[in-house]
């Protein structure tokens, strides 16, 4: 008997292993099947029952391999000898990164953000630079993909630098703009693996795209973050925000200390936190230097400028 298994919700390359190592162990554990894997296409040939027996047992590697990012020689024995898919996790995990490193809220707002996605469908978090306000967005979003609550991930930021008018940049939409989108990219690549992150990103499951092109689209069945959104004006703001649908999360991350706007023109972001704060179903939360979890220095950095701020409040922060 032949029986085909595709592997749909995982990165091939992580479930075989580095070098097919994975996979040889299964043909070594399966010795009366014979194996044969392309791509995320298992064909397997053998008795019935063998056959049935591997299936279940690939189903329960995938899913271990989905919710933890990696996949290792242990596991792979402890699955189909006993059936534990079963780890230590640490408590305020979110998602598990690329190589199985847990993602976590490691600060007090951190794990407040993770608990207000649960309560509301719009969240401003606000703070500063570094604060792990944007990484914990993201996070809470490749969650949501990978338990198929939503069917895609949106990221858009105002490319305030080109003045959100990128045509005279060489190259298509992407070569124009990836540049001021790299930080999300950057969070990305922690979460998911290289290859299901390409194939993400080519079937447009994960979209990221400036601001401007939001206008006139209704997004559904998404998470939906917009980052730096100090740098968006009223109106931008307001269009963003209006492009909410049907099962749809809003995360409007952003500095109040780092606009890059004219100086006649007053932040969006500042704007939506007075207009919006007593609505029912947004959340706001308000991220501090303590929460700051890069380099030591850059509290201390932040923690000087926003003294020299204090100090001479007519100076453009």
């Amino acid at each position: 008997m032949e029986q085909i298994i595709v592997l749909n919700d995982i990165d091939p390359t992580t479930f075989f292993g580095v070098n097919n190592a994975n996979l040889q162990l299964l043909k070594i554990l399966f010795s009366k099947l014979r194996i044969i894997a392309r791509g995320n296409v298992i064909k397997v040939n053998g008795d019935q029952n063998e056959i049935s027996v591997f299936e279940e047992k690939v189903k329960e590697l995938e899913k271990f391999c989905n919710t933890y990012n990696f996949l290792g020689e242990e596991d792979i024995r402890s699955i189909i000898k006993a059936g534990n898919t079963e780890v230590n996790q640490p408590g305020n995990t979110i998602i598990f990164g690329v190589n199985g490193k847990p993602i976590t809220g490691r600060t007090v707002n951190q794990q407040k953000l993770h608990e207000e996605y649960f309560k509301n469908d719009l969240l401003f978090a606000i703070g500063p630079a570094g604060s792990g306000k944007t990484y914990t967005a993201i996070a809470l979003a490749v969650r949501a993909l990978k338990n198929r609550e939503v069917k895609r991930i949106i990221l858009s930021r105002p490319a305030v630098e080109a003045g959100e008018n990128l045509g005279f940049l060489p190259g298509d939409l992407k070569e124009k703009i990836d540049p001021y989108l790299q930080p999300l990219y950057d969070a990305l690549k922690d979460m998911i693996p290289p290859g299901k992150l390409n194939e993400y990103i080519a079937n447009e499951t994960i979209q990221i795209a400036p601001l401007a092109y939001m206008r006139g689209r209704t997004l559904n069945d998404a998470v939906v973050i917009l980052d730096e959104a100090q740098n968006t004006t009223r109106n931008q703001l307001k269009m963003f925000l209006t492009r909410m649908g049907v099962n749809t999360k809003f995360i409007v991350t952003g500095d109040v200390t780092q606009i890059d706007l004219p100086r006649s023109s007053m932040s969006g972001l500042i704007q939506a936190v007075h207009i919006l704060n007593k609505i029912k179903g947004v959340s706001f939360i308000t991220f501090s230097v303590k929460d700051i979890v890069r380099h030591k220095l850059v509290q201390k950095i932040v923690q000087a400028y926003d003294k020299a701020a204090a100090e001479t409040p007519n100076v453009n922060p």
